[in-house]
């Protein structure tokens, strides 16, 4: 079992928007990645990164959400440069369904996308499931369900091998179906990837929040947010935690291959 960052692009955003007490003056490049578990069972993509049509994706946001960004290979490309053998793979299995977790859908023809019903029924309804419902025509939904299985401090879990090595927690408040993967590699070490329960690793360390009109733009509720933040600062000193956007967060999980330079769109 292991487990590679497939990095794709990034885009540029103000710490003072990322989190509470942040700096205008501290630009903060985010990430915008994906993370295979290989697994003897089969594989899964946590999350998909930056498309082809990432371009074509960002000009559906609205315009006051669009930053500069820059691309650089796709799952796909990085996937076939490894000469990765795509019929081990089960499934995308996105965090949420935010356009930028799921804009590298549409390099990915054919692969189930993971669901859990909370997060299906937002990304068919929200507004800012407009990128999804356009990557995702073509591929098969595998819904998933949780069990009433209390994890780390998560009510709702679901384990996808049935041997604690994947373990998909529901923590909702960003999105109502957002989740987080927890993954216990063989060696005992410990990674939770929590998508954007906070936008960098300060909201675990400094035991901060996004800031109020932030909250107020990008979450569906902000007191199961606070919630889910707290379990995951109680568990931090026993895992790598990993925040879908902050780069520096994947320190230490190998790349699937080595990739051409970023470039600027």
């Amino acid at each position: 079992m292991t487990l590679h960052h497939l990095p794709t692009g990034t885009y540029v955003t103000r710490a003072a928007l990322a989190f509470r007490g942040g700096s205008f003056g501290d630009k903060r490049h985010f990430a915008s990645s994906a993370v295979l578990v290989q697994h003897p069972a089969g594989d899964l993509l946590i999350d998909a990164g930056f498309g082809t049509g990432v371009a074509d994706h960002i000009a559906m946001l609205p315009r006051f959400v669009r930053a500069p960004y820059e691309t650089g290979p796709t799952v796909s490309s990085q996937l076939d440069t490894a000469g990765y053998d795509r019929s081990r793979l089960l499934g995308v299995l996105p965090t949420h369904s935010h356009w930028d977790h799921v804009s590298g859908l549409d390099g990915l023809p054919g692969t189930p996308i993971w669901m859990n019903a909370n997060e299906r029924g937002y990304a068919a309804t929200d507004p800012d499931g407009k990128v999804f419902r356009s990557v995702s025509q073509g591929h098969e939904i595998h819904e998933y369900g949780f069990a009433d299985r209390p994890y780390l401090g998560f009510a709702s879990s679901y384990d996808v091998h049935g041997d604690g090595s994947v373990v998909i927690a529901l923590a909702g408040g960003h999105t109502t179906g957002s989740v987080i993967v927890f993954v216990t590699l063989p060696t005992g070490t410990r990674y939770a990837f929590i998508g954007d329960l906070t936008w960098q690793i300060d909201g675990i360390r400094r035991r901060v929040e996004r800031p109020w009109l932030l909250s107020k733009l990008a979450d569906s509720d902000r007191e199961q947010l606070r919630q889910g933040l707290q379990h995951v600062i109680a568990v931090e000193g026993l895992m790598q935690v990993v925040p879908a956007h902050d780069l520096g967060a994947y320190q230490g999980i190998p790349l699937l291959s080595d990739g051409p330079s970023l470039r600027t769109g």
